[in-house]
């Protein structure tokens, strides 16, 4: 076990006392998600069903804790169940310093470079000038298919292989990674403009050849009038093996609040992130954390770029219905290989157009009932512009107890 590892265990254990010395508040939560889809006439059903208990509370007046895990259920083809532990961590404050340690949630400025759960310490310190925070995670505690760290082909084949319990070491636990961060926030930069900065380094723990890459990452948000615009970048270095190279990412965006007596917002954003087969010069854009693109075709980022059109609406007090439209383009010629692509030798570059519609009633508080459907189309794009649409129905239910 690497001395990182003990010193975070020794540090988890010595504060589990703590949870205890004040009163605690439980509770439950059932996730339950259908959903059907495929290819043309095709079609596969699947459902994934979790139990999620939760316990937090108060350490005197100087911080606070979380506890929460779940066992999930799934169907694609066959059953099969995984356990996990899921956000827990300890939060203590003294002044303007706080220091949380354990497993939490962790985002980047731009939310696809490092977003998710991660195993470690953070520590933020407020100023006039903003928030200061550094971080250090340990990434191979966590269960592979939430992590979703697939920066290799090895990390990729250990994703697409099913958790064996008479093999649970291998099968069940992420690549072995270490992530460190410093970051700078600011949410009134000059009158209301918000300003987020991070440094980011990944380091590779294991066997064989090493991938080590460090990121820049910024994102500034300008809010005028009913408007709000944002623009966000990231640049990456990427040591390969020995072999270095640079990739790039960004986005811009705007959303606008719609002046109608329904409360409504449409927002317009282009996201680029580069391929590598085009140049020696840029690489493939690599994030730490493998966040989909869409909600029907979900390629990965690298070498994908899009434009999304959404809109948003809250027709009742309970009731909201999302609309949105996602154009796909491949950044380079090889590094996208999903559909609909799968092999083919087009030179084309558009892949198509995704629609989805997504219906949210939310009666209660402790009851979100969100039923979405949509379809990706080949045929508005000129890489395999006869190829069927591919689409997906799903709904998902969550009650809270307790």
């Amino acid at each position: 076990m690497n001395k990182f590892l003990k010193l975070f265990l020794c540090s988890w254990l010595l504060l589990v006392p703590c949870f205890f010395v004040q009163a605690a508040d439980f509770g439950l939560i059932i996730d339950q998600n259908v959903g059907v889809g495929g290819v043309g006439s095709e079609n596969d059903f699947d459902y994934a069903g979790a139990i999620i208990p939760r316990l937090s509370g108060l350490i005197g007046d100087v911080g606070d804790f979380y506890i929460s895990a779940s066992v999930e259920v799934d169907y694609l083809k066959k059953w099969s169940w995984v356990p996990e532990l899921l956000r827990t961590d300890v939060y203590l404050r003294s002044g303007n310093l706080g220091f949380r340690i354990g497993r939490m949630y962790y985002s980047d400025p731009l939310g696809y470079v490092a977003e998710g759960l991660f195993d470690g310490v953070n520590l933020t310190f407020d100023t006039d000038f903003g928030t200061f925070n550094a971080g250090g995670w340990y990434t191979g505690l966590l269960y592979k298919n939430r992590a979703k760290i697939f920066m290799t082909a090895k990390d990729l084949e250990s994703g697409l292989t099913p958790v064996d319990f008479d093999d649970f070491a291998d099968t069940y636990f992420a690549s072995r990674r270490v992530v460190a961060g410093l970051g700078w926030e600011h949410l009134g930069m000059v009158g209301s403009v918000k300003g987020k900065v991070s440094f980011l380094g990944q380091f590779d723990l294991n066997d064989g050849k090493k991938l080590n890459s460090q990121y820049l990452v910024g994102k500034l948000t300008v809010p005028a009038g009913s408007f709000a615009f944002d623009v966000g970048a990231c640049l990456e270095l990427i040591q390969n093996d020995g072999d270095f190279g640079m990739a790039i990412a960004g986005d811009a965006g705007v959303s606008w609040v719609l002046p109608t007596s329904i409360r409504s917002k449409l927002s317009l954003l282009g996201r680029f992130a580069s391929g590598g087969t085009d140049g020696d010069t840029i690489l493939a854009f690599l994030p730490v954390s493998t966040k989909t693109q869409g909600n029907i075709l979900k390629p990965a980022l690298s070498g994908i770029s899009m434009i999304d059109l959404d809109y948003i609406a809250r027709l009742h007090e309970t009731f909201s219905l999302g609309l949105s439209s996602s154009y796909f383009i491949r950044s380079d010629l090889g590094t996208y290989g999903g559909y609909p692509v799968l092999g083919t030798s087009s030179d084309g570059y558009f892949l198509g157009n995704e629609f989805f519609l997504r219906l949210l009633w939310v009666p209660v508080s402790d009851f979100q009932f969100n039923l979405g459907g949509g379809m990706f189309l080949p045929a508005l794009g000129n890489v395999a512009s006869s190829a069927d649409p591919l689409w997906r129905v799903e709904l998902n239910v969550i009650i809270s107890l307790f």
